[in-house]
């Protein structure tokens, strides 16, 4: 098996060019032991990149437990990358991913710009809390300070099985407000599926990104994950949603090689 690695500012991604469909894709237990640290190529997620009819290309992706995923922003800018990479597009795409269809363009410099779907007004989930679904639920939760020390992994698991997420859960984002708005917004994420804080996560800074607009941020917003930096720019509706919405950074490939079985 023939892969690649890919990462979207430390949020990184095993990329299989699956246009002949020969991949087991039931197999979770497989796919999962890829995703291993220590015991497989490593990742936080798998993505098979597959033929679509009207579209480019469709992103199917997996979660680093082997499961179907929603959609991930920075797998789909990594998926992008790599569909340049293999001469199927050139600086525009249309694409296919699970929440539906995206465009998207990449520049010289590597940075890939993809669009998301439109999102609905954010939900209150509490006093400093607020939830979007951004393709992916996502729950953030602003803080004063304390960002750094912050013991994200207990925290973060705490709320994705507590109430109102049950079994199915969400992302939980923690965002240290900055004292100017326009300055970057500095993130951290437990992801769902990975069951671990991840370096960075791109529905997760979107979501922040728009609940930071609440909270005096314009468009684009800047912000900083563990990972690197990353940008979203987007439109407020009428409705208290939200369109053009556009997540920005960069994609980088990593290495490649093969799986012998």
């Amino acid at each position: 098996m023939h892969f690649h690695k890919y990462h979207g500012t430390g949020n990184d991604f095993v990329l299989i060019d699956d246009r002949a469909q020969a991949f087991d894709d039931a197999d979770r237990t497989r796919i999962a032991h890829f995703c291993h640290r220590r015991f497989g190529i490593g990742a936080d997620g798998l993505i098979l990149l597959r033929n679509k009819a009207d579209f480019d290309f469709e992103m199917v992706y997996f979660n680093a437990d082997g499961r179907p995923g929603s959609m991930c922003g920075n797998g789909g800018r990594c998926t992008v990358a790599f569909a340049k990479h293999l001469g199927l597009i050139n600086e525009q795409t249309h694409f296919l991913a699970a929440d539906g269809p995206h465009d998207a363009r990449v520049q010289s410099d590597g940075t890939v710009h993809l669009k998301m779907q439109d999102v609905a007004a954010p939900r209150p989930a509490g006093a400093h809390d607020i939830f979007l679904d951004t393709g992916s639920p996502h729950h953030v939760r602003f803080l004063p300070a304390g960002l750094a020390g912050l013991n994200v992994v207990a925290e973060g698991r705490a709320l994705r099985y507590g109430e109102p997420y049950g079994a199915a859960g969400a992302n939980i984002n923690f965002v240290e407000t900055p004292a100017d708005p326009a300055r970057p917004w500095a993130v951290r994420t437990y992801e769902r599926g990975v069951e671990d804080e991840t370096l960075s996560c791109g529905t997760g800074v979107t979501a922040v990104a728009l609940a930071a607009s609440q909270r005096g941020a314009a468009s684009p917003v800047r912000l900083h994950t563990p990972g690197g930096a990353l940008e979203v720019s987007f439109e407020p509706r009428a409705n208290g949603g939200f369109e053009n919405v556009w997540l920005s950074g960069p994609a980088v490939r990593v290495f490649e090689g093969r799986w012998a079985e």
